[in-house]
């Protein structure tokens, strides 16, 4: 991994599009770098946090400064003040997370900056792993910000590279736009020479910074004359270019990021003759290329996934030139506003407007239906033992909303312990709202990762109004679902540093908070109990469910030497109850042919849970059967 940092100019290396950007990164002489880990962006950041450890175990000092900040708006507003001191910043985060920056980002572009700043917004088209799938092109366009979108791993570390120099020449933070696609494909990365960082910046003091009425009318006026010095940038940058297939004439196809490497595989395959305007500075557009493209055409298709952004700016152009261009896109039907593309849509669509065969094969839908896999919390993980208890311990008709994490997972069959989840921090907000609205029982749930990220103002709200609701911490020592990065309410940051751990009860008794429970979930019945005196109080009333992570504790015990028991079903005590299946639902647990019920002893992590759970005593390891 460490080959990342060579500074080896011309050697060819395989990289992940993510890692490409913090090659980018390096090569720019990046000083200082944020984030609030979330995927599809994590591994930018991670990468970063795994030169930083190496060099801390080396006793040196890796060149730049690196933080998993508390939340987005932080990481942003972090690397805002050293860019403002004039070094160069990258601060990474998945779309929703650009939501969570956004109050900052948009006064930000007002402002400028001094050292280069790369934002980069990794969007999730077809919701791999986010809750909604919002096309970020349009923070863009609405905050005036210079944006690049790369198609491949290489693009992405130029553009990372190069996006520094075009963020100190406009004196603007510039958006740097991924995909899941780009972000998680790999590809060849050509290096080239690292810079070295400038390491220490210096602040002048600039009252125009102060972003008050009087000089915000005036920053604005800065910004779309910067925003026009961009576009004659942009008419002339290397990642806007139109290449030929075949031998065309008069029939064109503008697409950028992901979809242009579609395009250009499906129209050689179709062998169609057509010219490609490939845009990778999409805001703001090169207008007179564009004018000149749309001109020398009389069809024009447009490839973008999710929103028509491209289109209506075509579209536009073509009615302000009086073009009579035929444009296929979204508007005519052909393409779709959901989800993410592939080649065989993009071929599907080409050769019906093209009228021409298509030679992808259609997929073959299988004769025989597969069983679907969805996620499911991981066994012997500890919110699974919680949710257990709280389903034990809450009356029917208890409302559960939840938040963003492993925890989410709650919501499948047969926990069942998610009603509703909008945002991060959101389960502590709607909790209290439940509480205005309903006389029924409400127990929201959040990780540790989330409550220091959005969830403590919720909770300050709901002890100065009262609401009588019930918040669980789930405290499992690490921000899980995207890869166990470090958080406040641990005892090391991401530079592999010794960092001071805040205590999440701490937090909660400080905030005022009555009523503290704080269990272990692996004792169920305790858990239960505290569960119940949780409910009875009238009042916001709070439980912290304090264990780590199952594939953190497994990672321990391997260290140590530790052994993992394994345990078995006793089948002559089982009355095959289900109650390990359809209320506990470990998915350790199977039915074998003859209905009998069994531990996969490859999958069982030694929790020792179903023990607590088994009304019939019939579950054991092994060395308890000698």
């Amino acid at each position: 991994m460490m080959e990342i940092t060579k500074d080896m100019v011309g050697e060819r290396i395989l990289l992940l599009g993510n890692e490409a950007i913090t090659r980018g990164a390096l090569e720019a002489g990046i000083d200082v770098v944020t984030t609030y880990p979330g995927t599809p962006s994590s591994e930018i950041a991670d990468t970063f946090s795994k030169i930083a450890k190496h060099a801390t175990k080396q006793d040196r000092d890796p060149g730049f400064y690196f933080e998993y900040s508390t939340n987005e708006k932080v990481a942003l507003e972090i690397a805002a003040a050293t860019s403002f001191a004039g070094l160069r910043a990258l601060t990474c985060m998945k779309h929703v997370g650009l939501n969570v920056a956004s109050d900052a980002f948009m006064t930000y572009l007002y402002l400028g900056c001094k050292g280069g700043h790369v934002i980069v917004s990794a969007d999730d088209p077809y919701c791999h792993s986010s809750q909604n799938e919002q096309d970020n092109r349009y923070f863009a366009l609405f905050g005036n910000a210079p944006m690049l979108e790369p198609a491949t791993p290489q693009e992405a570390k130029e553009m990372t590279r190069l996006g520094f120099e075009l963020s100190e020449k406009l004196q603007i933070p510039l958006l740097l736009r991924t995909t899941t696609r780009l972000n998680h494909a790999r590809g060849p990365i050509t290096l080239e020479k690292l810079q070295k960082p400038r390491r220490k910046g210096h602040f002048e003091r600039d009252s125009s910074l102060v972003a008050m009425p009087n000089t915000a009318r005036v920053k604005h006026s800065a910004l779309l004359k910067k925003m026009k010095q961009a576009e004659k940038i942009s008419e002339k940058s290397p990642f806007n270019t139109i290449i030929h297939i075949g031998k065309p004439k008069n029939i064109g196809i503008v697409t950028s990021g992901v979809s242009f490497n579609y395009v250009r595989e499906t129209a050689e395959v179709l062998k169609l003759d057509v010219k490609i305007l490939k845009i990778g500075m999409t805001h703001p557009l090169p207008r007179m290329m564009c004018e000149n493209f749309i001109k020398s055409l009389n069809t024009l298709v447009i490839v973008e996934e999710l929103e028509p952004i491209l289109e209506q700016q075509f579209k536009a152009i073509a009615h302000d030139i009086q073009s009579d261009v035929k444009i296929y896109g979204k508007s005519t039907g052909h393409f779709s506003r959901l989800y993410e593309y592939t080649p065989d849509i993009v071929a599907e669509v080409l050769s019906k407007i093209f009228k021409v065969k298509n030679p992808f094969p259609k997929p073959v839908q299988p004769k025989l239906e597969l069983p679907s896999r969805p996620p499911t919390l991981c066994p012997g993980c500890p919110h699974r033992a919680t949710y257990y208890a709280v389903k034990k311990a809450a009356p029917k008709g208890t409302i559960y909303p939840t938040d963003i994490g492993c925890y989410t997972l709650g919501k499948a069959p047969p926990l069942e312990t998610a009603d509703l989840l909008l945002c991060m921090g959101s389960n502590a907000s709607t909790a209290c709202g439940f509480a205005i609205a309903t006389n029924q029982k409400i127990v929201s749930f959040m990780g540790d990762s989330t409550f220091f990220h959005s969830g403590i103002p919720p909770i300050v709200d709901a002890v100065h109004h009262n609401h009588n609701c019930t918040i669980t911490v789930l405290d499992n020592r690490t921000t899980a679902m995207t890869g166990h990065q470090p958080h406040p309410g641990t005892e090391y940051n991401g530079m592999g540093r010794p960092a001071r751990l805040i205590k999440v009860e701490d937090v909660i008794k400080g905030l005022g908070i009555l009523h503290v429970e704080i269990v272990d979930p692996n004792n169920i019945k305790e858990t239960t109990s505290a569960f119940k005196r949780s409910l009875e109080f009238k009042g916001p009333s709070v439980v912290i469910s304090k264990s780590p992570c199952i594939l953190l504790e497994l990672q321990r015990k391997k260290k140590s030497g530790e052994e993992i028991p394994v345990y078995s079903i006793d089948q002559e005590k089982c009355k095959q109850c289900k109650t390990c299946i359809s209320q506990f639902g470990c998915p350790a647990f199977y039915f074998a042919e003859d209905e009998s019920i069994h531990i996969d002893g490859t999958q069982c992590n030694g929790c020792g849970n179903c023990v607590q759970i088994c009304p019939f005593e019939a579950i054991y390891t092994k060395e308890e059967s000698k």
